[in-house]
């Protein structure tokens, strides 16, 4: 072996990400042994349960909205802003989807394009909201994003127990969408849907413009360094208005996605319970928001998070572990980052 491949190894095994993954898996190996639980029956059952007996299909059907909140929480941090509201944006798509389908009868192209639009546009406006807080009152974004989430799934919650409620029934819910407005399933089981590659094909977008577009320079740019980015003759205020809409754009529009699937209503709890906010953050961190690396991200997490499920059914273990797995990969991983912006002062 070379120096350089000698070199490249070392930098990729001691890269950020993979220690954090590692020193992760170790820190939970040791707990399973501290509670007496057999990590060579546990981690199998793991992987069985995210990509064995016939469990692939739900791993993929929840890969598609948590690398969607990827997106909308990465987009706006290209430009230095943290968008920590995507469970409000996605309350808030996902309800617009459900009342423009329940509403209008459409036809069947238009009964799925309209009320994506409808939710891609009302998780923009809600991730909207934040940019004047920020940019003209100087509230980072990273706070007046997680607060406005708060009354925008309240709101949602409102909506769907009231006035889009199914009558007779005490669930919180709408009523069944119409057919037409039904996303076409991908395999048998109907949870892989459209959305699948409308999601792979955005994210194709996002690498693109990121990548090869004088818009994703000027959101790098930004991010880095945003006095010398103003000084370069960037509008910095606009386009952190601009980044922050798109991130709950791509939120709302999974909203619409979720709803638009099985079980084809809008459920009280049922976008937000999943934890795919969290998840997506975790998975963005974990790939330092480089473009490249942010669907790997997204699908190791998911395999955990999936497969945890199937390790509390086998191996005893609760499946909050794999939440602990995600939190501890954030503290590593930010651990890194404190060491690395101090080395870089010194």
């Amino acid at each position: 072996m070379t120096a350089v491949a000698t070199r490249t190894v070392r930098r990729v095994v001691l890269s950020a990400p993979v220690v954090a993954v590692g020193g992760a898996l170790a820190l939970t190996t040791l707990v399973m042994l501290v509670v007496g639980v057999d990590p060579s029956l546990a981690y199998p059952a793991l992987v069985r349960g995210a990509i064995a007996d016939g469990n692939l299909e739900y791993t993929i059907a929840a890969f598609v909205p948590t690398l969607g909140m990827a997106l909308a929480f990465a987009l706006p941090l290209r430009a230095g802003e943290f968008n920590l509201g995507g469970d409000g944006q996605l309350a808030a798509g996902g309800v617009a989807a459900a009342a423009l389908a329940l509403s209008a009868p459409l036809p069947p192209v238009l009964a799925v394009l309209l009320p994506l639009a409808a939710a891609t546009l009302a998780g923009g406006l809600v991730a909207a909201l934040a940019a004047p807080l920020s940019t003209r009152l100087g509230i980072p974004a990273i706070v007046s994003t997680l607060l406005i989430s708060a009354p925008a799934v309240s709101l949602a919650s409102y909506l769907v127990r009231f006035p889009l409620g199914e009558q007779g029934t005490g669930l919180a819910q709408t009523p069944p969408l119409p057919a037409a407005a039904h996303l076409p399933a991908l395999t048998e089981g109907g949870y892989v849907t459209l959305g699948l590659p409308l999601i792979v094909a955005l994210t194709g977008l996002w690498l693109y413009a990121d990548g090869r577009t004088v818009l994703g320079y000027e959101l790098r740019a930004t991010g880095r360094n945003r006095e010398f980015a103003r000084y370069g003759g960037v509008r910095v205020n606009r386009l952190a208005a601009f980044a922050l809409a798109g991130g709950g754009g791509f939120a709302g529009l999974v909203g619409g996605l979720i709803v638009l699937g099985p079980p084809y209503r809008f459920v009280d709890g049922a976008l937000t319970a999943p934890g795919y906010t969290f998840t997506a953050v975790a998975a963005v961190l974990l790939a330092a928001a480089r473009p490249f690396a942010v669907p790997v991200a997204v699908a190791l997490l998911t395999l955990l998070q999936v497969g945890g499920q199937g390790m509390e059914r086998e191996a005893g273990v609760p499946s909050q572990l794999t939440q602990i797995v995600q939190g501890l990969i954030i503290v590593i991983v930010a651990v890194f980052a404190t060491v690395r912006a101090r080395r870089r002062r010194a």
